[in-house]
Parts: structure tokens; C-alpha cells; sequence
């Protein structure tokens, strides 16, 4: 579009035809309707038409704005436009050049088709020629190469490795140079051989590979046999390595060609060899070989401690030799001290993996978690401070795993667990035993009965604690534990086995073989106070030397030390059993008119009294103590009950006054055979005989009016004592009214007095009997 044809465009009064934009009689007459509606809305009212000038003129200028912007977006186009019309024109032409000059090479090729046929056979000749040629020059080294391989299999038996290698190197040049050639004869079209040259060159050169093998063979054997060599001769070891560095020579040149995209010379066979990589397998390969060699034999039972100490010598003097002597073989690079290590600790890791999953018995256990989590790492082996310099002994590893530690710590205790159980139970069957013997219990340096089952079981348990503190707090702390569960079902037993006995005493008393009932009873109790602090001395050793002791103690139950309890709470109770039972004859005759007369009673009781609290004396603390009190309790409790039978009812003032006196001088000599049984000093928290001169007042009182008072005085002493207890009083009396017998009742329900702190009830020990039904004649009205 040419620039005058834009002329037609500043006509802006111009009328535009309908047929070109069929939509803008519609956009004219909506622009009329909203022109209406704004005007209709601006001048709604007459004074409002004087800016219609302001508006007509702003609006004329809008429109002129919008015209304008129309006009310069318009241009803009029909120049793009004209540009890309411009750029396709020449492209049509470029097109129809090269079109042309494409019909002329296609005629060229054709006619030059003929001339390249007469070349092929040139081609084919200097290709023959070539072959020809190399196969007149490698004639002499073709001719020579099954010698050289015999010369070369030679030298290798010898060992003369160097010269060997050298041999090796040129038969394999000559390999290369021949396939070089091949490969280049082949011409750029066929880069490759044909399989038929391939096989033909490789049968003619498989003596090479053989060398190679051969060569290898003996070189690893070399490098497994180093620390012998470096003793004697280290020759052969240097000729070793030498060769080994040549051939990662070889690989990289090699490797470099290949990388390089070097054309024309293909990769011999069998490259790359990384030998170097093989000589550090060989080396850990030997490191495992002479694990096995080290006793392995005897690594099972009880000589699988001696095989790992045998072990320890055989690392640490390997590490020895390969630091003097055979790191002096090898070039610096090859860090041979450092990967010697690595090696021994990766064969360990394996040797002990294979350990730790046999049937390990305890002291199989012990031996293996003492020398991984102590000697291994002492001084004496890889915590040498000469080998800080090769290796982060961190880095390595554990030898074994946290959870395989863990798993052996616990196999180990179970292991035992079963050995402690076993030799609880024949501790258990020696005491019971020695339960049967005519002859008293042994008496320790303290004087007290003994037996030999609390020093069985505590140094049981202290050995077992201490083994297994050298290998760590927390095996310990297991071991304490398991220990405490199997003496706490041992003294379940020792309590079970303690009733039995007294149930075979109680069927036949006279037995010979119970004569010594109580002072077995007695070594019994010892025994549990023995017991109870070394459980205490195992309790405190878990929560010693640890941050943590509350929290260990908190694991651990105080199931033992509740079962001793239990247990000699059973043997003070069968004891006091024993002297219930010796009492009872003599406490038949107590508070009877036999009593009255001869007044001799307690003084036997008090014989007996005397003869056991002698025996007591062979009980440890506390308990000697407290079965002293005890037997002076029983003895007065009885006492009471047998007053509370009515036995004696007094018909006069003489009867009581002489019962109340009795009872007081029964209660005297009482108090004296306790006082002096006390041979060590001791003095009885509660007096329970002060309990029968309080009586003996009541009895003895001659005015029953005041009968209130007293009873009153004695609620205040023992606010225990209930009204059966009361009644059966007034009973014995024998001379109290109904209405002070009323009055002393009434005074007994109103009163409930509260037990002071630290009072120990005695009156629900002592039962009233029930009151006899009065007899009477059957009659109808009773039926």
C-alpha cells in the first residue's frame, strides 16, 4: 500500500459504508443511547443547559484524543505489515536460487557416478598391500612368539617377576601393534575388525593371556605371603608392587586414549586390570585367612577367650611388621599401615558376627563384650598411641553393633539367670537339710545362729555384680536386677519351706529330728537380716557412681526386700507358736483356786519365759529385740485372756484382795524375768505388765461405788478395752449391783476415746469367751 493510498484516511467526515462494518449501525445507535441517557441525567434541569458550551467542547476534544490514538495504531500496523510483505518476497527469490543451484549438483553427482566405480578397485588393492605389509613386518615377532611365551612361563615359575612382566609387556605390545594395524587396514569405512581377523589374532596370542593369569597368580601369592617376605627377603614384595604400579600405568594411558575419543587404537583385551585394587582385596583376603589360622579351632567353649587373646598378639604383631618393614615397600600413597587397619577391623567385624550367633554360654558372653568394649580399644591394641597418626578409631565403627551388644547383654544375663536359679535351688535343698540335723545351728563371731545359705547367696550375687561391672554399669545394674528377682522366688520358697516345717513340728513334737525346731527358727530370722543388708549393699550399689540413681533405683521392685519381711514375719510368728505352745500347760492352772493356794504358777512360766529369751539372744538385731518383747506380750495377753475365762470368782472381800495380790506379785516376777533377760542393755519400748496391777486394782476395790471412777481411770489407760472386757471384770468381782453394774455399762457406751499416738491396742488380742446359754427343760413353749 503505497503512502498516498493513506490519504483517504484524514477525511474524518467521511462516511463509512455500512457493507464494510455491518455492526456499526448498532454501535452508532447504542452510542446514541448512551449519549441520550448521560444528557437526560446531566441536564435534568433548566439552569444546568448554561454549560452545555463546557461540555460539548470537552467531549470534542475526547473525541479528537480517541481519533488520533485510532489513526497512530492503524499505522503501526499497515507498516508491519508492508515490512513482512517485503521480507517474503525476497525469501521466494533466495528459494528459487537455491533451487536452481541444487539441480545442478544433482546433475554433477550423476555424471561423476561412473568415475567412482573404477576406484573400488584401487581401494581393494592398497588395502591387500597394506595387510601384505604388515603381516612381511611382524613375520620375525610372529615367528618368535611362542618362545617368548615359554621364556616368559619360565621366569614366572622362578619368580623373577620383573623380568617376567617386561617379557609380558613386549608380547603384548606386539599383540597391540598387530591389531593396531589390522584395525587401520580396515580403512575409515569399517572401523572395526571383522570377527573372523579377531578370533585369528587372539587364538594366535591366547599364550599371552595365560601369561597374564600365570602372572597374576603368583603375584597375589606374592602380596599374601608380604609379612612373611618382609621379614626375610623383601625383594620379591618391592618386584610386587613395581608391577602392580606399571599396569595402573598401562589402564590409565589407556583409559586417557579412550576418554580422549582418540581414534584408531581399540582396548586391549582384558584392560583395564586394576590390579592395585586387587592387591588391597589380596591384602584383606590374607588378614581373614590368618583370623582363621589363630586357634580357630578352639574358638568355641573355653577356649574362645585364649583364641581372642591369641588374636590381640597376632594383629598387634602384624601391625608391627607391616609399619617397620612393609610400609617402607610401598610407595607413600598407598597408606599400607591405615588400610592394613581398616582390613583388620572389617575381617573382626565379620569373625565376631560369626561368634556372637553360636550358643554362647555365660562366660563365652563375657569374654566377647570384655575384649570389644575394653581391650580392643585399650592402649594395648588400637588405643596405642603410635597408631593415632593412621586412623580415627571412631570412623571405623563399632565391632559390634549398639542393638548386637544389647542382645548380648541380655543373653548373658539370661545365661545367668539359669546358673544363679540352679544353684539358689541347691542352696535351698543344703538348708533344709541342715534343718533335719540333731545338733543346734552354727553361731557366727556375733553369737548368733547362722547357716550357710545367706553367704552362698550373697557372694553369688556380688561375684555376679562385680564380673559384670568390667564390662559395664549397665550390664551391672541387669545383673543386680535379675539377681534380686531370683531372690525374691528363692525366699518365696524359703517362706513356703519355713511353714512346712512348722506343720511337720506341730504333728509330732517329740520328734528327734525337731528337738533343735526353735534354734533352726532363730538361725532363719538371722538368716533373712543377713539377706536384707546385702540387698541393701545390691541396691545401692545400682544407684552409686550414676547421675541417673534415682532412676535405676526406680526400676528396680522392692519385691526382695518385701519377701525377707514376709519371711521373718512367718518365723517370729511360728516362734511365738512354739512358745505359746510350751506355755499352755501352765497357763491351764492360772487364775484358778489352785493358783490361789499355791501361788507357784508363773514362776514356771516364767521359767520358760527366761529359757526362750536366752535363746532370742542368739537372733540378730532387731529382731532379737523385738521377739523378746513379743514373748513378754504373749505371756500377758495369755495372762488376761486366762482371767477373762472366769476361771476364779471371788465370794468375799478376803477372795479379792487375795486375787488382786496374787495378780500383782504375778505381774512383778513377770517384770523381773523380762528385766532380766535384757543382758544387752535393751529396754522395752511398752511395758505390758503394767496392764495386770491395773486390773488387780479394779478387783480389789472395796467400795463399788466407786467402781465407776475406776473403770473410767482404766478407759483413760487403755481406751481399747471394750465392754465384754468390762463385764467379764465386774464378773469375777463377784459382788457388784445391778445398777452400778449399769451405771459402769452406761459409762462404756458414752465413752470412745480416741487411741494416742504410738499406742499399741492390747485388749482385741485378748478374746472373751461367749456366755454360756442357761440350761432349760424342753417344754412346749421352747419348741
Amino acid at each position: 500500500m503505497s503512502h498516498g493510498d493513506d490519504n483517504g484516511w484524514d477525511n474524518e467526515d467521511a462516511p463509512v459504508p455500512s457493507e464494510v462494518w455491518p455492526e456499526l449501525d448498532r454501535a452508532e445507535s447504542l452510542a446514541r443511547g448512551a449519549a441520550l441517557k448521560w444528557a437526560s441525567g446531566v441536564f435534568c434541569h433548566p439552569e444546568q443547559l448554561e454549560r452545555l458550551t463546557h461540555y460539548r467542547k470537552r467531549e470534542s476534544q475526547r473525541t479528537a484524543s480517541i481519533n488520533s490514538r485510532l489513526k497512530s495504531v492503524v499505522q503501526s500496523y499497515l507498516e508491519g505489515v508492508d515490512w513482512g510483505l517485503r521480507q517474503l518476497r525476497e525469501a521466494r527469490l533466495e528459494l528459487r536460487e537455491v533451487s536452481h543451484a541444487m539441480d545442478t549438483v544433482g546433475v554433477a553427482s550423476s555424471q561423476n557416478a561412473e568415475g567412482i566405480s573404477t576406484l573400488e578397485t584401487l581401494r581393494e588393492i592398497s588395502t591387500n598391500h597394506r595387510q601384505l605389509l604388515a603381516a612381511v613386518s611382524n613375520l620375525p615377532r610372529l615367528y618368535s612368539v611362542r618362545s617368548m611365551v615359554l621364556e616368559t612361563e619360565r621366569l614366572v615359575e622362578s619368580r623373577r617377576l620383573l623380568e617376567a612382566h617386561v617379557r609380558l609387556m613386549e608380547l603384548e605390545s606386539w599383540q597391540d601393534g598387530v591389531l593396531l594395524q589390522l584395525h587401520g587396514s580396515r580403512g575409515s569405512s569399517t572401523p572395526s575388525l571383522s570377527p573372523e581377523d579377531d578370533e585369528l589374532v587372539r587364538n594366535y596370542f591366547s599364550g599371552v593371556g595365560r601369561l597374564v593369569e600365570a602372572l597374576a597368580k603368583e603375584l597375589w601369592a606374592v602380596v599374601g605371603c608380604g609379612l612373611t617376605l618382609s621379614l626375610q627377603n623383601p625383594t620379591t614384595f618391592v618386584s610386587a608392587v613395581r608391577i602392580v604400579e606399571r599396569e595402573e600405568a598401562l589402564d590409565r594411558l589407556f583409559l586417557e586414549e579412550r576418554k580422549g575419543g582418540t581414534q584408531g587404537r581399540p582396548m586391549p583385551p582384558g584392560r583395564p586390570r586394576c590390579w592395585r585394587q586387587h592387591f588391597f582385596k589380596v591384602l584383606e583376603e590374607t588378614v581373614a585367612a590368618r583370623f582363621r589360622n589363630v586357634s580357630f579351632r578352639h574358638s568355641r567353649g573355653p577356649g574362645l577367650a585364649g583364641h581372642l587373646s591369641a588374636l590381640q598378639h597376632s594383629i598387634m604383631g602384624d601391625l608391627t611388621t607391616v609399619r617397620n618393614l612393609l610400609e617402607q615397600c610401598v610407595p607413600p600413597y598407598y597408606c599400607l599401615t591405615k588400610a592394613y587397619l581398616q582390613a583388620c577391623h572389617r575381617c573382626l567385624q565379620a569373625h565376631l558376627k560369626q561368634t556372637i550367633s553360636w550358643e554362647l554360654q555365660s562366660g563365652e558372653i563375657f569374654a566377647v563384650l570384655h575384649w570389644v568394649l575394653h581391650v580392643y580399644s585399650s592402649s594395648e591394641m588400637m588405643g596405642d598411641p603410635s597408631l593415632a597418626a593412621y586412623l580415627v578409631l571412631d570412623d571405623l565403627g563399632p565391632l559390634i553393633s549398639q542393638e548386637g551388644v544389647e542382645q548380648l547383654q541380655n543373653k548373658y544375663v539370661q545365661s545367668v539367670r539359669k546358673s544363679v536359679s540352679e544353684w539358689m535351688q541347691k542352696a535351698l535343698e543344703v538348708e533344709l537339710t541342715d534343718w533335719q540335723r540333731d545338733q543346734e545351728p552354727d553361731v557366727d563371731h556375733e553369737g548368733c545362729y547362722h547357716t550357710t545359705l545367706p553367704t552362698i547367696i550373697t557372694q553369688m550375687l556380688e561375684e555376679n555384680a562385680r564380673v559384670a561391672l568390667m564390662i559395664s554399669e549397665t550390664l551391672r545394674d541387669q545383673t543386680i536386677q535379675m539377681g534380686l528377682y531370683e531372690m525374691e522366688n528363692l525366699l518365696v520358697r524359703f517362706r513356703d519351706a519355713i511353714v512346712e516345717f512348722g506343720k511337720e513340728h506341730r504333728k509330732d513334737p517329740s520328734d528327734n529330728n525337731t528337738n533343735f525346731y526353735l534354734h533352726y527358727l532363730l538361725a532363719c530370722i538371722s538368716n533373712c537380716i543377713t539377706l536384707k543388708s546385702s540387698t541393701e549393699n545390691l541396691y545401692q550399689q545400682v544407684g552409686s557412681h550414676s547421675s541417673r540413681a534415682s532412676v535405676r533405683l526406680s526400676r528396680i521392685p522392692p519385691g526382695p526386700l518385701a519377701a525377707l519381711d514376709r519371711a521373718v514375719r512367718k518365723a517370729c510368728r511360728l516362734v511365738m507358736d512354739q512358745l505359746l505352745l510350751e506355755l499352755q500347760p501352765h497357763l491351764q492352772e492360772v487364775l484358778t483356786r489352785t493358783w490361789l493356794v499355791q501361788g507357784d504358777v508363773v514362776s514356771m512360766v516364767c521359767g520358760v519365759l527366761q529359757r526362750h529369751c536366752e535363746l532370742y539372744g542368739r537372733a540378730r538385731s532387731p529382731c532379737r529385740q523385738r521377739l523378746r518383747e513379743e514373748s513378754l506380750w504373749l505371756a500377758v495377753v495369755e495372762y488376761v485372756r486366762a482371767l477373762m475365762q472366769k476361771r476364779l470368782i471371788c465370794r468375799s472381800e478376803e477372795d479379792r484382795q487375795h486375787t488382786a495380790q496374787q495378780m500383782t506379785q504375778d505381774a512383778l516376777q513377770l517384770d523381773e524375768c523380762f528385766r532380766g533377760t535384757e543382758a544387752d542393755g535393751t529396754v522395752c519400748e511398752v511395758n505390758p505388765t503394767s496392764l495386770i496391777p491395773v486390773l488387780a486394782d479394779l478387783i480389789k476395790l472395796k467400795d463399788t461405788g466407786m467402781l465407776v471412777l475406776e473403770v473410767s481411770g482404766l478407759i483413760s489407760k487403755y481406751p481399747d478395752i471394750s465392754e465384754e472386757h468390762v463385764s467379764a471384770l465386774l464378773d469375777i468381782r463377784g459382788d457388784v449391783p445391778r445398777d452400778v453394774r449399769a451405771s459402769v455399762l452406761c459409762l462404756m457406751d458414752q465413752s470412745s476415746p480416741a487411741l494416742p499416738p504410738g499406742y499399741r491396742p492390747i485388749f482385741p488380742d485378748i478374746l472373751v469367751p461367749p456366755p454360756s446359754m442357761p440350761f432349760c427343760l424342753p417344754t412346749a413353749k421352747c419348741a
